[in-house]
């Protein structure tokens, strides 16, 4: 599936930022950021734990959870991030917008593109698509970009690990005499 700029790359930023490791330095997420097309990546200290703080609110989007629960999370970054969105024609193409101010710093403009992303995708591709992985232990957050919307892991590694343990469990109750189980 196919997302638009803000709603597909700023919503798997927002994913990355979850699951990157704290605490945050400054330097730790440029390369984050430049896979990600932000192009403002210089951090301070105070930006660097600004953006740990948010990573910690961009959790509460993602995972199973009722659809109000979802938006009430969406809701509030949007609030928090408290931007104004523009339009601009600054590359000389056609009108685009921004979600942040000009003269935003770095970590103002991740909050407001991260919110922003989040809430684009909820509306256009739909909140189930803001996910937590299924293997035992894992959990990392994810943006399902899969055709059919239905994916559970964060990676084919995940899925494959848990197939596999599925297998090796339904080998053993077997081998033990147990009953029979069908493959899901």
């Amino acid at each position: 599936m196919q997302f638009n700029h803000y709603g597909g790359e700023a919503a798997k930023l927002a994913a990355d930022l979850v699951n990157a490791p704290v605490p945050f330095a400054p330097g730790d997420l440029e390369p984050l950021l430049a896979a990600h097309g932000i192009v403002e990546r210089t951090l301070t200290d105070v930006q660097a734990a600004e953006l740990e703080e948010w990573r910690r609110d961009l959790a509460a989007a993602f995972g199973p959870q009722e659809l109000e629960t979802r938006v009430a999370a969406v809701n509030a970054l949007l609030a928090a991030a408290s931007s104004r969105p523009y339009l601009t024609t600054h590359d000389g193409h056609a009108p685009h917008l921004h979600y942040s101010a000009p003269d935003a710093d770095a970590a103002a403009h991740i909050r407001a593109v991260t919110a922003a992303g989040l809430a684009t995708l909820v509306c256009s591709a739909g909140a189930h698509r803001l996910g937590r992985c299924a293997l035992p232990g894992c959990a990392l957050a994810f943006v399902d970009t899969s055709r059919n919307g239905r994916r559970a892991y964060c990676s084919v590694r995940c899925a494959n690990n848990d197939a596999v343990a599925r297998h090796r469990a339904r080998t053993r109750t077997r081998a033990r005499g147990g009953p029979r189980v069908s493959s899901p």
